[in-house]
């Protein structure tokens, strides 16, 4: 028999020792995701923060004779190379969840397609990552990703979400029922800290750290954005509280109120950390925190938001709007 008539053959038991339900090893796949899209979001600030931009002064190799960074390079080429070498592992973490879920393709459709939609924007961050080099760490471009990997986030969260059944058609308990305020209030939450997110960027771009002594900025009035971006923050915190508000005058219990909470304490922390690194000179150490914060936040919102969007409305709410005169 030849090898390739063995294939099929490989293929066939290779996929009877494949997981047929959805268990530890995905499980601990999608959590391994999460987590390692939110430092993928550290490395890269720290890229930034240290000016180690240009660490790897080239793309795809770290240098023009070297695939790997150099003694030569100092801390610099450290940093840089590390960022790039996370970007490998999370593919490999990507691409064994798309094995394990194999024989799910079909019942699972939505954890296949977001295991799949994350490895391939694995090697579109590459790529951005490669212009964002060779561009001289344009502003705009390590802006954009940035917000790629925020969108990371929050797909990773979305996974995670469905593989432990808290939201989506595969539920593994039925959720308690939530006023129906609460999913346009969560909705506008994750909403306005996508903008925040966005606009901390443009702040970020006209801001001191820019990855390399040389790198452009994007010239705009760095104190001017700082008060604009604070305004979706605003509007996340009233959110938040409106969201708080409802759930202890409903008595509300569970993975919902653990979430809002979640996200609260996020959204606490985010605005300690923007307003003390905005009256202290924009310390790195403290951009670094906003910028875990900022993934922190976009996966706390996503998470309320996901929730609340995936449980059944209050039935006491629904019969009195049926019985209200019409």
């Amino acid at each position: 028999m030849t090898t390739a008539s063995r294939l099929p053959q490989l293929a066939g038991r290779l996929a009877s020792r494949l997981p047929r339900t959805v268990d530890a090893r995905i499980r601990r796949l999608a959590v391994a995701s999460l987590i390692g899209q939110t430092l993928l979001v550290v490395t890269g600030g720290a890229v930034r923060l240290t000016a180690s931009g240009l660490g790897c002064p080239t793309w795809p190799r770290c240098t023009t004779d070297s695939l790997v960074n150099t003694p030569e390079m100092g801390i610099h080429g450290f940093i840089e190379f590390g960022n790039r070498l996370l970007t490998f592992a999370l593919a490999a973490v990507a691409a064994l969840m798309l094995v394990y879920l194999w024989n799910l393709r079909k019942e699972r459709k939505d954890l296949f397609l977001l295991a799949l939609g994350l490895l391939a924007s694995i090697p579109a961050q590459a790529v951005i990552g490669g212009v964002t080099v060779l561009t001289n760490l344009n502003p705009w471009v390590v802006g954009l990703h940035f917000l790629v990997s925020m969108a990371l986030v929050v797909f990773a969260t979305l996974l995670v979400n469905r593989v432990f059944g808290r939201t989506g058609r595969f539920l593994a308990s039925r959720p308690a029922a939530l006023p129906a305020a609460l999913r346009p209030v969560t909705a506008a939450v994750a909403l306005f800290s996508a903008v925040a997110v966005m606009l901390g960027v443009v702040v970020t771009g006209a801001g001191p750290h820019a990855g390399d002594a040389d790198a452009p900025r994007n010239d705009l009035d760095w104190d001017l954005f700082s008060h604009i971006h604070a305004v979706p923050a605003y509007l996340v915190t009233a959110g938040t509280l409106v969201a708080l508000v409802l759930v202890f005058r409903r008595g509300i219990k569970g993975p919902f109120r653990t979430a809002v909470l979640a996200l609260l304490g996020v959204t606490v922390l985010q605005a300690i950390i923007g307003f003390t690194q905005y009256y202290n000179g924009i310390p790195a150490l403290l951009v670094a925190a906003h910028m875990l914060g900022a993934a922190l936040l976009m996966a706390a919102s996503t998470n309320a938001w996901d929730i609340a969007r995936s449980s059944p409305m209050d039935s006491s709410r629904t019969q009195k709007q049926a019985n209200a005169p019409r």
